[in-house]
């Protein structure tokens, strides 16, 4: 099974594929964790560059290929040949990130994303989408208490990521049966319950 971690910046969603990853490792079920941009020795070449809040001269054509490219890597070396071997894959977001991101958020033609992102993936979707939701401002204050430096993406302007933020609702609404709307305003525990809850109905998880 395939399963997607998606949100707003702030939203946790690292944290909880952290504690989703050991939950079901301690229940016998073989899994594996990764994130995009990376996941790979080339991914996480090009995920330096996508995220260096020196450049911000890259072109947007520019960004959505890099991230297509990460993208077609990490599902070619990575997602599929474990699939394969049965394991269960957490990914720390997908191609919904494209979309929110470079088609509602830097308002790039949303078809062209898509059409990139289908052939750098081969058409290959999640089975489940956990999109972890949080408003912007939430976010925002979440990311100064951790004291990060921020990178190129979250240093962009609020209305930028007012519209990922909409565009994630727009994603979730067109695909209710792929995706699972979490309300991540809660502590993490709060989150990660509403996570196993839904996750339990999915994979055959022993107490």
């Amino acid at each position: 099974m395939f399963i997607t971690f998606e949100g707003p910046e702030g939203a946790g969603k690292t944290t909880q594929i952290s504690r989703v990853h050991d939950f079901l490792k301690n229940r016998g079920i073989s899994c594996i964790a990764v994130r995009e941009p990376g996941g790979t020795n080339i991914g996480n070449r090009i995920r330096e560059l996508l995220l260096d809040p020196k450049l911000n001269e890259m072109k947007q054509r520019t960004e959505i290929l890099l991230y297509a490219a990460s993208r077609t890597q990490l599902v070619e070396e990575v997602i599929l040949p474990e699939l394969a071997s049965g394991k269960v894959v957490l990914c720390d977001r997908y191609v919904d990130s494209s979309i929110a991101y470079q088609g509602y958020g830097a308002n790039w033609n949303i078809d062209e994303v898509v059409t990139i992102n289908q052939i750098a993936t081969g058409r290959v979707l999640p089975d489940r989408t956990y999109l972890l939701d949080i408003p912007v401002q939430f976010g925002q204050k979440r990311l100064q208490i951790r004291g990060d430096q921020k990178d190129r993406i979250e240093l962009k302007e609020k209305l930028f990521h007012t519209r990922v933020r909409e565009g994630y609702l727009q994603l979730a609404k067109e695909e209710p049966n792929r995706f699972q709307y979490v309300d991540a305003t809660g502590d993490v525990e709060e989150v990660y319950q509403q996570i196993i809850a839904d996750l339990s109905l999915l994979l055959p998880i022993k107490e």
